[in-house]
């Protein structure tokens, strides 16, 4: 039998292929606690490079497999979290006694504040931590079933696939790339929070225009 670690990228890889990645990005965009520690980025980044071909461990995963069960996940995950939020998810985010998540969830109140909610849930998905409770805080706070749906299939999509084939294509085009794959992925992590760093800076300086 197979020994399953499902914070680990490469073990849900090599036991499950695809199917792991939708399993896990499910649960990473929608299970909110349970969700918050598993890999979101740290997954689809080293399946999108297997999927290449070119890494010296197996396994070799089909890219359009990875893709269609990358943006599933991301998808119905989100749509679960935000039921989530519709039904109890303000008791269970008051409720909750880890630092992280409420950190996380008061963010993610203030980014679907500021900047719509549209622009926060295309945002959000590529922030790690916060992509796990920005869905069920939308169904918390009520944002419309219609315009929820709309925008975190946005970027849910964009997300999950940007990442996948941005592994495939440097995979593909540096040989043994799966030697540098540890720092390869705290690179992404860090990039992945530059959006919301963006976005602050240019709040910033709107505040200041506005206050000369």
């Amino acid at each position: 039998m197979i020994a399953v670690n499902p914070l680990d990228s490469a073990s849900v890889l090599a036991a499950f292929g695809a199917l792991g990645v939708l399993a896990v990005i499910f649960a990473e965009s929608g299970l909110l606690v349970v969700g918050f520690f598993l890999p979101g980025d740290t997954l689809l980044f080293p399946a999108g490079v297997l999927c290449a071909g070119t890494a010296q461990q197996p396994p070799r995963l089909a890219l359009w497999q990875v893709l269609l069960c990358a943006a599933v996940g991301a998808v119905a995950g989100g749509q679960v979290g935000y039921l989530i939020g519709r039904h109890g998810g303000r008791t269970l985010l008051t409720r909750t006694s880890h630092p992280r998540v409420k950190a996380a969830a008061a963010r993610a109140e203030q980014l679907l504040a500021r900047y719509g909610y549209g622009k926060a849930l295309v945002i959000g998905r590529f922030v790690p931590v916060l992509r796990t409770v920005l869905h069920p805080v939308a169904g918390a706070l009520g944002v419309p079933a219609r315009t929820f749906t709309l925008w975190q299939t946005v970027g849910g999509v964009l997300w999950s696939q940007f990442l996948v084939l941005a592994g495939y294509t440097l995979g593909a085009s540096v040989p043994h790339v799966d030697d540098y794959l540890l720092p390869l992925v705290a690179l992404v992590v860090v990039l992945s929070a530059l959006p919301l760093l963006f976005e602050a800076l240019r709040a910033r300086r709107q505040r200041r225009r506005s206050s000369e």
